[in-house]
């Protein structure tokens, strides 16, 4: 993940994490970017059904009865269990569609019980004001509600009529409820154009956090990848989303603006700081280093409803092992298995534009997962770095 507004608009100073001596158990959750014991955040895709059908769907989920493969109520308090012991930080409970867990609630509550900090990914379309009231009982701390544009877009990306109005009402009863919101929106060529209509909605909902998403090719993602944002098209949206965060700290309102999953945008933020406030732009870059990059198999992980392990959502084709046979804390520290080592020291095998950038040390080598759809290997350079060849050439005196 790049804040933008924790660098370009100055929410975070480097001093902030350097305060809790940079240790996942210390650090408070909007600065465990910047850990350096990169504990790993677990996303656990508990169920792989799901009340809409969504075009870029990662898990390829369907609204059929999954519970015959699903890890049960006890294994998951056991897979909890492990999570607490190993020092995982943050639990996200995601799916399909984790709401359709009738022991999500049990669940969530056993986590907190175990000291992690547990949130929750979701289209919104459930979330009832009875829920909502039900996960801030059981110490829920923040829900991500899914969407990608406003009215219309968003049902034909969800494949279901009704389905943004459905989720406006269940950010509502979030707030209501007390509990943190945020949108997540995936960005590329049929609804980039609604993103000022996203911030318009942040605006007017009072809603507190937003993700753009970079397109994953991944599940029926890979679908979609004629329809990624060209290079050109990604700076600008970048250069967008960046002014209007700044226009929201201008107002005195400190919305917390992301981009994930691709890292090229913090080297296009600190270039950009560096012809506005080199101050600033030198503050950021001592951030992105402790950021380190992309943190697949490292300091981001993913179980699905089967208990099989990834090195992030988007990676359901390679497993490292199943955790109905091994603990999650053994298979995620085995680098018996060769990706898992590669990936532990990614900087090593990248090849192409990726090797030879002066980037590499705070962009990690960006997305292997998209490499690899893209190209066919897992080590090729990402194709949706969007930096040119002179903004990642290594200068004549640091060469």
């Amino acid at each position: 993940m790049i804040g933008i507004s924790k660098l370009y608009c100055g929410a975070v100073e480097p001093s902030d994490p350097l305060r809790y001596a940079r240790q996942t158990s210390r650090l408070p959750s909007h600065l465990l970017q910047f850990s350096k014991d990169k504990k790993p955040v677990v996303v656990w895709n508990m169920t792989r059904r799901c009340n809409l059908r969504c075009i870029h769907c990662y898990a390829r989920a369907e609204d059929e009865d999954y519970k015959g493969y699903e890890l049960s109520t006890e294994e998951g308090r056991r897979f909890i269990d492990d999570l607490s012991y190993f020092g995982v930080p943050v639990i996200l409970f995601s799916g399909g569609e984790p709401l359709l867990r009738k022991d999500l609630p049990e669940l969530i509550d056993y986590a907190v019980k175990k000291g992690l900090r547990a949130v929750i990914s979701t289209n919104g379309t459930l979330i009832t004001e009875k829920m909502a009231r039900i996960f801030y009982e059981k110490g829920l701390s923040y829900i991500g509600v899914s969407l990608d544009g406003v009215g219309a877009t968003n049902d034909a990306f969800r494949g279901k009529k009704g389905a943004f109005d459905m989720a406006l009402q269940g950010i509502r009863n979030t707030k209501k409820a007390g509990i943190k919101v945020g949108l997540r929106f995936t960005m590329n060529r049929r609804n980039y154009e609604e993103i000022p209509k996203i911030f318009d909605l942040i605006e007017k909902e009072d809603i507190e956090r937003v993700c753009f998403y970079h397109l994953v090719y991944a599940g029926r993602g890979s679908t979609l990848m004629e329809d990624d944002l060209p290079h050109d098209k990604q700076r600008e949206v970048l250069n967008y989303i960046m002014d209007r965060t700044k226009d929201f700290f201008n107002k005195g309102r400190q919305i917390e603006v992301l981009t994930v999953d691709n890292h090229a945008d913090g080297p296009y933020i600190y270039l950009r700081l560096l012809q506005e406030d080199k101050k600033r732009a030198e503050e950021v870059y001592e951030l992105l280093m402790m950021n380190e990059g992309n943190a697949s198999g490292v300091g981001i992980a993913c179980v699905d409803e089967e208990g099989y392990v990834h090195a992030d959502q988007f990676w359901r084709h390679y497993s490292f092992g199943n955790i109905r046979i091994r603990p999650f804390s053994q298979i995620w520290m085995d680098t018996s298995d060769p990706l898992m080592a590669k990936l532990k020291e990614k900087k090593k095998h990248v090849k192409g534009r990726c090797r030879t950038c002066r980037w590499l040390d705070i962009c990690g080598g960006n997305f292997r997962v998209r490499a690899e759809a893209a190209t066919g290997d897992v080590w090729a350079e990402d194709p949706q770095c969007y930096l040119t060849d002179e903004e990642i050439a290594i200068p004549d005196e640091i060469a």
